[in-house]
């Protein structure tokens, strides 16, 4: 990727590499979202954690540790919303990535503030929807990805390309990325720009226990699976925790046990505490491809040196 090359992306968030960091619950605190932003990147702060006082505070320091372009993950499943949005209007952040709901809830409040908004989606329905919401860019992310994800199983290959032909946004891939080379072949498939999430996990700078961040290194294929279905889909690394939902799924699928099981804090106790065991680990397929933690700025360097380098011409 050239010094000078400008693309939809870039031109939107005002960045110099059309690369965004996911906005990951317990992991995109501001040291992370600050150390891609820097490296020119847009980093996103992950509210989905985050209790609105905490949010706030990240998105301060964040502002003292970079001029650059940074914005805020917005999950629309968790929690105090109205609150989330009030503090991220009072500190005038200018770009909200927002998930898991409905596009045009909170849209146009937004943009009438002079906020970019971009929606994450899993199926081309819904990327469509959100060109009908008017978003500012659409996320179109395949279930490879870790965290929340979508029902029907679509992989990253072939919903770019249907999203592309269906939609006129900018569009930005996600899930299974996190190479140069894949990044280049998302773009090649009709993408503007990446979302990458499990490779900026295994980072310095993340705010997540070095425990969790050590055995995402250690991952192998196979070793996340796309469960809750039932309730809201989440891919996850098979530990006792997972094993222990699996084996509730054979007493007959009983949403209530589920819910009671999930509503202890399992996520933070497994991300955020380091219990490889008992919490709950999000990550994506790709983190197979992850072998060693390392600084932005060096996860940066890789990225773009493996787009530049990768030929496609030989065939």
């Amino acid at each position: 990727m050239k010094e000078s090359q400008e693309n939809k992306i870039t031109n939107l968030f005002q960045i110099k590499y059309p690369i965004i960091q996911g906005g990951m619950i317990w992991h995109s605190g501001w040291k992370l979202a600050s150390a891609v932003s820097n490296c020119g990147g847009l980093g996103l702060i992950g509210a989905g954690s985050m209790y609105p006082d905490i949010l706030r505070e990240n998105i301060q320091k964040c502002k003292l540790a970079t001029s650059k372009p940074f914005g805020v993950n917005v999950p629309m499943l968790y929690p105090n919303l109205e609150e989330i949005f009030k503090i991220i209007l009072e500190e005038k952040i200018k770009i909200v990535f927002t998930s898991a709901g409905n596009p045009k809830t909170y849209t146009e409040i937004l943009q009438k503030e002079g906020i970019k908004v971009a929606h994450v989606v899993s199926s081309t329905k819904f990327a469509i929807k959100c060109e009908e919401a008017n978003v500012d860019a659409v996320v179109a992310e395949g279930f490879e990805a870790g965290g929340h994800n979508g029902r029907d199983e679509t992989t990253t290959f072939c919903l770019i390309p249907n999203v592309r032909k269906n939609i006129s946004k900018p569009l930005i891939a996600a899930g299974g990325i996190a190479l140069g080379s894949q990044m280049k072949a998302a773009m090649i498939l009709g993408a503007d720009g990446v979302q990458i999430g499990s490779r900026f996990a295994a980072t310095e700078e993340a705010s997540s226990h070095e425990t969790w961040k050590n055995k995402i290194t250690e991952l192998n294929e196979g070793d996340t699976h796309l469960t809750l279905k039932e309730l809201a889909p989440v891919r996850m690394v098979k530990n006792n925790f997972y094993n222990s939902l699996e084996n509730l799924y054979e007493s007959g699928r009983n949403k209530e046990a589920l819910k009671e099981t999930l509503g202890r804090a399992r996520a933070k106790r497994g991300m955020f505490e380091g219990d490889l065991e008992e919490g709950e680990l999000e990550i994506g397929q790709v983190s197979a491809l992850i072998s060693e933690i390392l600084p932005v700025e060096k996860v940066f360097e890789n990225l773009l040196e493996e787009f530049n380098s990768s030929d496609f011409s030989k065939f």
